[in-house]
């Protein structure tokens, strides 16, 4: 099986463009004139300060050559302006200046940016949630939440730095070349122009190797992270059987992992910021001895070699800017390459154009030799044929491996057939919008997983819009109520993650009675007591039947004790119907029921017998549970 825990693998060389154009329309948002607004005297804001950074160092010799006594200053200026303290005060009101002119954009854009990272993530979130059950069934949801996580942070780096930064510095530098041309000659611009290649040819090759190195410390930073999650949900195994060693062994092997990648990557960076100072210490010293040789002939003043090393140094902030924004830029990109790629995914299940609302009048449901298989290789269900009437109860039961459980899931639609059809009052359930066929269906599942919030939350979840009256109702219909008026915070209590601070027919309560609260004219129950004992069993049956009276009802059945009842059994066996009819009938067939029943008579009895014996010897024998063959 493929890895779970990140999306496809992308070169290292990865589709910059591509990505870039995906990420354009939350750049500039087309709903949101305000924030192109922002952008725009962002944009303003940032060549105003680049122009003026260019322009400040002037100020340095003017202010060097009135002290030394040489040159001139502009006649353009008022006299009070060319005074030595005034150009001193002038070059750092202009550096000041400057980076006001920058907080400004930064201030400016922080919305912008923001706006991006909560509008892909949304995007992502719903894209997610509309995947098939078949996807989060093959992921983790340690590695998912690691992608999301990284992306949603590497979405702002972007975004920053192309629209912001990338085009504003390279007019800087179009605009020093000017100002050295004008102010010296062409040599010093070839010189500047070999040292700014060298420099981000060094640069780009430098971050290109470094970026293999992050792409190794994400993966064991996602494989920690999973493993992680995968521990501390599943706390209580691991405490079973005693294999905390074990978690931590496994996971410190993916930590050790990620410490080798990030120790390289640092080395990496000390490496890269090494190359970058010497070809730049080599251009800046080229371009001083120049110009110390032409003070020295008496072609440029103690002011121009001030100017000249001041403008380089002006420059060299933007080179090494260059290539902070390069590297950003492609960690960034690798960052959110995973989420981009989990985009790209394609539902599964989807509505067609224009589908209509599923319109529920009786409730009726019919299954037309339907087959179905989650392995093309190795179906599930063979040519079922058989109805659920408006109003009645249909119990399906059989072995394990039979297909009873499957059968929930494509009701639901969470898989789609793929061969004959289901019909909900005679509408092919793959003719109609998804959300209101699942609004149609309530479900009571064998494992009830709970959201860690208050109990009160996880029964509104059946219909949110309900009142707290309905919600005290639900409850009560459900067997729930004295337990839940006997916490001291009540409705308010914390279920704990996956409901854990709850018991099992606690935990069956809770799901029967949002089911109750979402009021649908299907049910469907999962084998929803089979997770019980006997006691705890026979106390939520009644709450059951309460819920599936006046319902058409589909029973998937682990204990056939609770199907005697059923207007029909339908008992499968290797994905297809072996018998069919009401228990009776089935018990005088003498078949595949008649004998599931009698194992499991003989199980319970055993079962019986075991707990009479621990009572006798003082409840010293620990509880055993016996299973018989008919769990899906």
């Amino acid at each position: 099986m493929a890895d779970a825990t990140a999306g496809p693998k992308i070169s290292a060389s990865a589709s910059t463009l591509p990505t870039l154009r995906n990420l354009w329309p939350y750049m500039w948002p087309s709903d949101r004139p305000d924030l192109k607004m922002r952008v725009g005297v962002a944009l303003l804001a940032l060549l105003a300060a680049k122009i003026v950074t260019v322009l400040v160092p002037y100020s340095y010799k003017w202010a060097t050559d009135a002290l030394t006594g040489e040159g001139s200053t502009p006649s353009l200026l008022p006299l009070f302006l060319v005074a030595p303290l005034a150009l001193v005060l002038a070059y750092n009101f202009g550096r000041v200046f400057g980076i006001a002119l920058n907080q400004l954009r930064d201030a400016l854009f922080a919305k912008v940016g923001q706006h991006a990272v909560r509008q892909l993530a949304y995007r992502t979130f719903v894209h997610l949630h509309g995947l098939s059950l078949r996807f989060h069934l093959d992921r983790r949801t340690g590695g998912l939440s690691r992608i999301v996580e990284r992306g949603t942070t590497g979405i702002e780096t972007i975004v920053r730095f192309t629209l912001l930064n990338t085009v504003p510095t390279i007019i800087e530098f179009g605009l020093a070349a000017l100002v050295i041309w004008y102010q010296f000659n062409i040599w010093y611009v070839v010189v500047i122009a070999v040292t700014v290649g060298a420099y981000i040819w060094f640069t780009v090759r430098a971050s290109d190797w470094r970026i293999t190195i992050r792409r190794e410390m994400n993966d064991s930073d996602t494989d920690a992270h999973t493993k992680a999650v995968d521990s501390l949900l599943n706390f209580e195994t691991v405490k079973y059987f005693g294999n905390e060693a074990r978690e931590v062994t496994r996971f410190d092997g993916s930590m050790a992992r990620y410490e080798q990648a990030a120790v390289r990557t640092w080395t990496s960076l000390a490496w890269l910021n090494l190359g970058q100072s010497v070809i730049f210490a080599a251009g800046m010293a080229t371009c001083m001895v120049l110009s110390a040789r032409a003070v020295m002939a008496g072609t440029q003043t103690i002011g121009d070699f001030v100017l000249i090393n001041a403008l380089l140094m002006q420059l060299a902030i933007p080179l090494n800017f260059i290539g902070f924004v390069y590297r950003e830029i492609k960690q960034g990109l690798v960052d959110i390459e995973a989420m981009f790629s989990l985009l790209e995914v394609p539902a599964e299940v989807t509505d067609k154009p224009d589908a209509p609302p599923l319109a529920v009048a009786e409730g009726t449901i019919r299954l037309e030799d339907v087959h179905f298989a989650y392995d093309p290789a190795r179906p599930i269900l063979r040519g079922l044929s058989f109805d659920v009437p408006a109003n009645a109860t249909v119990a399906v039961v059989g072995p394990s491996g039979a297909g009873k459980s499957t059968l929930a899931r494509l009701l639901y639609r969470f898989y789609d057939v793929t061969g004959g059809r289901i019909l909900v009052d005679g509408q092919d359930i793959r003719e109609v919008r998804q959300d209101t066929l699942r609004a149609a269906i309530g479900i009571v599942p064998q494992d009830t997983v709970l959201f860690n919030d208050t109990i009160g939350y996880n029964i509104r979840y059946g219909r949110w819009e309900a009142t707290d009256e309905e919600v005290r109702a639900a409850a009560r219909m459900a067997q729930l109520a004295d337990f839940i008026e006997g916490l001291p915070e009540g409705y308010d209590t914390p279920v704990g993650e996956r409901g854990l601070k709850l018991s099992g027919g606690e935990k069956q309560r809770v799901a029967i009675a949002r089911t109750i609260l979402k009021g649908p004219p299907i049910l469907i129950l999962d084998e929803a007591t089979s997770a019980l004992d006997t006691a705890t069993e026979q106390e939520i049956q009644s709450a059951i039947d309460d819920v599936s009276s006046n319902r058409t009802t589909l029973v998937i059945a682990h204990r056939l004790s609770t199907v005697v009842n059923a207007d029909m059994i339908i008992v499968l066996q290797d994905g297809a119907i072996a018998e069919r009819g009401r228990h009776a009938e089935l018990m005088a067939h003498d078949g595949l029921y008649a004998a599931m029943w009698k194992r499991q008579r003989e199980a319970d009895e055993m079962a019986e017998r075991l707990r009479c014996v621990r009572e006798e010897a003082g409840d010293y024998l620990p509880p055993i549970h016996v299973e018989t063959e008919a769990a899906e």
